[in-house]
């Protein structure tokens, strides 16, 4: 059967269909570029946003609209609206998230046992989905309650997997290709805290890099209070990737308080002083909501205030949406969005700087990328992009195609979104 897989959100959705995509190629069938080569497609859709709960049902209309004969449709917006789902054109099965890992053996009536992935994991899938990195699972679900967000209502407890789980996982992924694995989870700091004896992440990022040879380890986003000074001493293997993404959220502490956030921005910061001493030119980058119930124009400017002191490499704006079903739903003094959307152009405007501040000390500088997409130029030349182990995108000119290959570039320009430079022979 010939399959289309689309996704939706988070680095987690994209590891669970690069998982599926695995499954269902033990089993014989094959991946294709889009919905109108599928038979079946299978959509793992997300809720965090309005917007993202609309592209995911923009999603599932495509496949229905490009005569798929079976859309199947996962994920946290399916396990959050099952019925809304179910009464899209052409949609045929609903899976909640708590039963997603089994989707594949359960449409097929495979025993999930009989899953051997080792051999052929991992291959890259077709189209956008073309990717270096190997995005890995390894922890779902939360135990917090951050009155803005619905995941941990679609997503349940925080649950572990366990480290020869993850290990093998991995193995499969460089037997595969993969040049850089990146560990996903919906609280990924949280990883080994539900475990019968107690662990710490640090504990599970000492044993990928001491049983592996991954050329590159990423975390993907972490929650500040999961960390300590002691977990900065990983930064001593070169082979971690020197990023850290810390979603913040906001800038004043009364907001953060309102969000019911573990975390202050004295405790945010010095945390990133931390990180900085340990690896000085590490990129720390942020998610921040703007216009949360209640807040201020003292809050607010505290928040823009925070950002430009603490110059993060990049991040995410957010502009607050309700969420049905979450307590900031119900929380007094909802901003109006004329002030939300102002707010968020102001605060992008503070992090675009920093951002550019950042990239800006890599000038002359000569940097590993690895890359992971080319484009053919007119000259019969290739424009190269990739990235560097600290985040920052790069492109540059090459005489041949090169892909999923490190490559030594001296940055020679800032662009709004990253760097260009000199490709540097072997």
């Amino acid at each position: 059967m010939k399959v289309f897989l689309d996704s939706i959100g988070c680095r987690l959705n994209q590891a669970e269909i690069e998982r599926m995509a695995a499954q269902l190629r033990w089993a014989g069938h094959t991946i294709v570029n889009n919905s109108s080569e599928a038979e079946l497609v299978i959509v793992n859709t997300c809720a965090v946003t309005t917007e993202a709960a609309s592209d995911s049902r923009q999603k599932i209309r495509q496949a229905a609209r490009a005569g798929a004969e079976q859309v199947v449709v996962t994920g946290c917006w399916a396990t959050l609206s099952p019925k809304a789902a179910a009464d899209l054109p052409g949609v045929s099965i609903v899976v909640a998230n708590s039963e997603k890992e089994q989707l594949v053996a359960n449409l097929f009536q495979i025993k999930e046992e009989n899953f051997d992935l080792e051999p052929i994991a991992r291959q890259p899938l077709p189209g956008a989905h073309l990717r270096t990195r190997a995005f890995i699972k390894v922890q779902d679900g939360c135990d917090n309650f951050c009155t803005f967000c619905i995941t941990r209502l679609a997503r349940g407890a925080g649950r572990s997997r366990p480290v020869q789980e993850v290990l093998k996982d991995i193995n499969a992924a460089l037997a595969g290709g993969s040049k850089e694995i990146v560990l996903t989870g919906v609280h990924l700091g949280s990883w080994g805290k539900d475990f019968a004896k107690a662990s710490h992440l640090r504990n599970l990022v000492e044993a990928i890099l001491q049983n592996t040879d991954v050329p590159r380890l990423r975390l993907s986003s972490l929650e500040p209070w999961d960390l300590d000074e002691d977990f900065f001493t990983l930064w001593q293997n070169p082979r971690l990737c020197r990023h850290l993404h810390l979603p913040l959220q906001s800038g004043s502490e009364t907001v953060l308080k309102r969000m019911a956030r573990k975390t202050t921005p004295k405790s945010f910061s010095r945390l990133v002083q931390m990180a900085r001493q340990v690896s000085p030119q590490i990129a720390v980058t942020t998610d921040m909501i703007v216009g949360f119930p209640g807040e201020t124009e003292q809050e607010f400017a505290e928040t823009l205030e925070f950002v430009q002191e603490m110059q993060f490499a990049a991040g995410h704006i957010f502009t607050f949406s309700s969420r049905p079903g979450v307590a900031a739903e119900r929380m007094p003094n909802q901003v109006p969005h004329q002030i939300r959307k102002r707010r968020s152009a102001l605060l992008r405007a503070v992090l675009a700087k920093s951002s550019e501040n950042y990239r800006r000390q890599f000038l002359g500088k000569t940097l590993e990328v690895l890359w992971e997409a080319n484009q053919e130029e007119e000259n019969s030349s290739w424009m190269l992009h990739g990235l560097t182990d600290n985040y920052l995108r790069v492109a540059a000119q090459s005489s041949s195609r090169i892909w999923n290959q490190f490559g030594q570039v001296q940055i020679e320009k800032i662009t709004p979104d990253g760097a260009t430079g000199l490709l540097l022979p072997d």
